[in-house]
């Protein structure tokens, strides 16, 4: 393969460090990938503790002949940047960047520009739907751990969840925060655009960043999209779960026949293998340095392969 430093947004406000990967062999434009985000401030690896899963993705996916564009989250590179901005929304944290990036590669005459797809992990699958449709125009999308509930919902359930796993005095004191932290979400759609805007949740962030997205639901963007999608899950997720996110997934998109879904038993968040398997030792789950195997890798390869194939609808 070979690697490119690139800049995403150069020029703007906001310019990002990238990483464009080329398949060695070049006869012809080559399909590419937009990798995007989960939630939080990360590099352009994704890196989480001793885990780097775009990294692996993109030069797995070279070898079997696909291009990718991976960058700095904006959050990650301009971070009191946008706090000193207030009230941003995933607008301004993710979408904007990630049309970019599409945009960017069907600059390039190296990759094909009609044959350019989304990759979205976590939030970044969350959001890929609305991506797509507010510019991203991508062939298809690889949904990695998404979720169609609001996010409020699943952090909420994961602050209960981390909570039911301590013990001692420890339980005692998190209790405490966690009840304050999901108490605050109380009541979230009857506020104004201005309330919310008002009311911190930690660190730079608003109520409104919630509020505006649970405004764009993502099931009013999957009902809308007929585009092709591969829709991937790990069995012992413990942010994401099996049982309730990738069924949501399965019941509203389970009849449509350019729709697949992958569920891999031992595999976690991020797409390895599942260590601790519980959401209180995240931290040690993440800190046991692995790759994404052959058996992801290919098989998002294989699907992007067999979709280059087919006419857009």
């Amino acid at each position: 393969m070979t690697a490119e430093k690139i800049m995403i947004g150069a020029g703007t406000e906001y310019p990002l460090k990238g990483m464009l990967v080329l398949p060695d062999d070049l006869k012809k434009p080559v399909p590419a990938v937009v990798f995007v985000h989960g939630s939080g401030s990360s590099n352009m690896d994704e890196k989480v503790m001793k885990l780097t899963p775009f990294k692996d993705l993109a030069e797995g996916l070279a070898k079997h002949g696909i291009a990718s564009v991976r960058y700095d989250k904006r959050s990650f590179a301009h971070g009191f940047k946008m706090l000193r901005k207030g009230n941003i929304t995933v607008r301004e944290e993710t979408i904007e960047d990630a049309v970019l990036a599409a945009n960017f590669l069907r600059k390039d005459r190296r990759i094909h520009a009609k044959q350019i797809f989304i990759v979205g992990h976590s939030m970044g699958a969350m959001l890929a739907p609305r991506i797509d449709a507010e510019g991203g125009d991508f062939k298809g999308l690889i949904l990695m751990a998404g979720i169609t509930r609001r996010l409020e919902e699943v952090l909420i359930e994961q602050n209960r969840e981390t909570y039911d796993q301590m013990n001692g005095l420890l339980k005692k004191i998190a209790g405490k925060q966690i009840m304050k932290l999901n108490s605050t979400f109380d009541g979230l759609y009857e506020l104004s655009d201005e309330q919310a805007k008002r009311k911190k949740i930690g660190g730079g962030t608003t109520l409104y960043y919630f509020k505006e997205m649970g405004e764009h639901p993502v099931s009013g963007y999957l009902e809308k999209s007929r585009k092709p999608m591969l829709i991937m899950q790990g069995g012992k997720d413990f942010q994401v779960k099996a049982d309730v996110d990738f069924k949501l997934y399965q019941e509203l998109l389970g009849d449509r026949e350019n729709v697949t879904f992958k569920l891999y038993p031992e595999l976690n968040h991020v797409f390895v293998p599942s260590v601790y398997g519980v959401i209180a030792k995240a931290k040690q789950e993440y800190n046991v340095e692995q790759h994404i195997g052959e058996d992801v890798i290919g098989d998002i390869a294989a699907w992007i392969w067999e979709n280059t194939a087919k006419k857009s609808i």
